[in-house]
């Protein structure tokens, strides 16, 4: 029997620029979660690399920006704290799953 998803959560994946790879409903379900997951540390990365390059650029005098390169500074640490938050709660998950009684 498929599970149907929450309509009101669909627009998480966006906020990270996260595409879906795969149909949660469909396939072996560990693929789906693990693809989404690297998909998103990866672009978690990119964009940490992103903002330390354009940091880096600033102090060299390589980028005259100022303003874009704090925005990119902000934007990725904004996004490493969004992920710092959902593995916290990931972590509560399963620790929370783990006390259950059978």
């Amino acid at each position: 029997m498929p599970i149907a998803p929450i309509p009101g959560v669909g627009g998480l994946g966006s906020n990270l620029g996260v595409s879906k790879t795969a149909d949660a409903g469909t396939g072996s379900g560990g693929d789906s979660f693990a693809g989404l997951l690297g998909n998103a540390i990866g672009k978690l990365d990119a964009s940490q690399n992103a903002a330390s390059q354009a940091s880096q650029d600033l102090a060299t005098g390589k980028a005259t920006d100022v303003s874009g390169v704090v925005m990119q500074v902000e934007r990725a640490s904004l996004e490493l704290q969004m992920a710092s938050q959902v593995r916290n709660k990931l972590v509560d998950a399963y620790s929370e799953l783990m006390r259950m009684q059978v």
